[in-house]
């Protein structure tokens, strides 16, 4: 009746996955490749958002402000990640029709109101930008301009609202290759005063002809990250993680290898020549070295999220270097990330079941929960608390109702019935935990050791090197999650990530073999906590990254910015404790498989 049950259960996930892939995981491409004109075709131009241009979470409707407003307003349908990603797409005011210059051509003339003129003037102030597509490529530009020069009282400065908008369109053949849009710089209205102004709002078109052929549109928007200045420094950020991983691990490795050979000489030696004699060091706690840790069901449920995340980060990897995330293809991260998270909760489930059962849990149902709500409980109260501060800004950040039924059935329909497959998979595996030793009835006294030794001491050590390998790419990735700049040397990026795995790995080893050789038994949570603790450290980076290199401000954009980054952190704590604990508990077995345990 189980394996009926099991049957009917993968049979319904597999067909909600089919479902889910054909309605999500398909972004909304921004290549344009069924989008050929002819003169005088329409090609279609949505307004999509506005907001500070320092403030990237803060956007608000592109019709927010009293900009001139189409006769039929038309929303685009949007993707989930597009959803996800604040996009709200509505048809502009502009006709650019396909080869039709257009030379000063009115849009509307408005007479603005002095709340009108104010919510302007407010939006200057804050260096708002706004963003379109035309024929799904981007369009940037800003509002207005502040005029500073020669006053040093900010209650003198002149607000100016941009009237007269220019498009410069580019196209080869049948098909729109790149377009750029520029303000006229006379052609200005001052709003520095609340009173009513009349406006009169413009755009040109130009058409020109180029040789660039479609398929490489998008390579103006990847070249930013591509510069050779740029790459000198991307590059240098490899080579010195190589050498300080190269030297330090290098440094370690010898004295872990040397210090483990003189232990494996000493205790043969020891039990050829006297059997009774007393143990010392690592050896003398062979009885309790695999005595299972305590909160085991947690221990459990941490290393199923942290290994369904690290799957994730892999597979999103993985397409990145295949191509899927160029620049501006809107939402398609999201979507993934989405997708990807839901189809890998059994890997959370088998992995957390079956460790649980190895360690001879019995309430392995609880044990799921746990899993279940490790990760997700902390985003879903994080979620919670954000979209509720951007219903308060009416931002578009806030999610709509429709999209959070979404993902509420994405998680009871998929990732839930996938964690409990898993988990019975994991619970049915009848997996034993591989002790070389055999486990003492009772535990041995740990002897009192120096502060340094403590877990707070150890885990600072433990997080600064793996840190140190990476922190001159985080300043790059953030600036393009937090920012306006492109990224897309993935592969470089893919290499900074093997680095840090590998120097996690390596330094949750050297410590544990120190604790070890202390007599110090409880290693379990010690390697997960020393291989989470760069988290912790890039956590910190946040806060020197929001107050030293970046100018955001205000309320909503604080609390998103501090607020995601904290389960984005958490995220790495618990995939990098679990790369650790694996490691540490791979060298233990290795080390007491080697000599001869009574």
């Amino acid at each position: 009746m189980c394996t009926k049950f099991v049957k009917e259960m993968e049979k319904m996930a597999l067909y909600v996955v089919v479902l889910l892939i054909i309605c999500y995981a398909s972004p909304a491409r921004s290549d344009g490749s069924d989008h050929k004109y002819k003169s005088g075709d329409q090609v279609p131009l949505y307004a999509n958002k506005v907001g500070p241009f320092h403030n990237p979470s803060e956007t608000y409707r592109f019709f927010d402000l009293p900009f001139c407003t189409p006769d039929h307003v038309k929303e685009k349908k949007e993707a989930l990640g597009e959803v996800l990603n604040g996009d709200r797409l509505v048809s502009a005011p502009y006709k650019l029709d396909f080869l039709y210059d257009k030379d000063s051509e009115i849009v509307c003339k408005k007479k603005l109101s002095k709340e009108e003129v104010s919510q302007f003037r407010n939006a200057v102030a804050k260096d708002y930008y706004f963003q379109m597509y035309y024929d799904d490529l981007p369009i940037w530009g800003f509002l207005g301009k502040v005029d500073k020069e020669g006053k040093s009282d900010p209650s003198e400065y002149k607000y100016y609202l941009f009237k007269h908008l220019h498009f410069e369109i580019f196209y080869n053949d049948d098909r729109v290759i790149e377009i750029n849009a520029r303000t006229d710089p006379n052609a200005l209205v001052d709003i520095t005063e609340d009173k009513e102004v009349d406006v009169d709002f413009m755009y040109s078109v130009k058409w020109k002809e180029t040789k660039t052929p479609f398929d490489k549109r998008m390579e103006k928007y990847s070249q930013s990250s591509s510069l050779p200045h740029h790459l000198e420094i991307h590059w240098f950020s490899i080579i010195n993680s190589c050498v300080t991983v190269l030297l330090l691990t290098g440094f370690l490795a010898t004295i872990l290898m040397r210090v483990l050979k003189n232990d494996f000489v000493k205790y043969a030696h020891d039990e050829e020549a006297a059997d009774d004699q007393e143990e010392t060091g690592w050896k003398y706690i062979h009885g309790d070295v695999f005595r299972y840790p305590s909160h085991k069901s947690l221990m459990a449920a941490a290393l199923g999220s942290g290994t369904q995340l690290f799957t994730l980060t892999i597979f999103i990897f993985l397409l990145s270097l295949v191509g899927v995330f160029y620049p501006y293809n809107r939402g398609a991260l999201f979507t993934a990330l989405v997708v990807i998270y839901a189809l890998t909760s059994g890997i959370a489930g088998y992995t957390a079941a079956s460790f649980y059962c190895q360690l001879e849990g019995t309430n392995w149902v609880r044990n799921l929960i746990l899993t279940g709500a490790l990760f997700c409980g902390p985003l879903f109260v994080t979620f919670c608390f954000l979209n509720s501060v951007a219903i308060a800004y009416s931002a578009t950040a806030a999610l709509p109702f429709g999209t959070i039924v979404v993902i509420f059935l994405i998680w009871a329909l998929v990732t839930s019935p996938l964690l409990v497959l898993g988990g019975i998979a994991g619970k049915n595996s009848r997996a034993e935990f591989q002790a070389p030793c055999r486990t003492t009835k009772y535990p041995r006294e740990i002897p009192p050791l120096p502060w340094y030794r403590g877990t707070l001491p150890q885990m600072a050590m433990a997080g600064f090197l793996p840190f140190s390998a990476i922190y001159i790419e985080l300043y790059y990735i953030f600036a393009s999650v937090w920012g306006h700049r492109i990224y897309t040397i993935y592969s470089i990026l893919f290499i900074v990530f093997i680095i840090l795995i590998i120097v996690t790995a390596f330094i949750t080893v050297a410590l544990t073999y120190f604790q070890l050789a202390a007599e110090d038994h409880e290693w379990w949570w010690r390697a997960f906590l020393c291989g989470g603790s760069t988290g912790l450290f890039i956590y910190g980076y946040c806060l020197y990254y929001y107050y030293a290199r970046s100018d955001m401000s205000g309320f909503m954009q604080t609390s998103f910015f501090f607020g995601y980054m904290a389960c984005i952190c958490y995220g790495f704590f618990l995939m990098l404790g679990t790369v650790g604990f694996r490691a540490a508990l791979f060298f233990v077995r290795h080390i007491y498989r080697s000599i001869k345990c009574e």
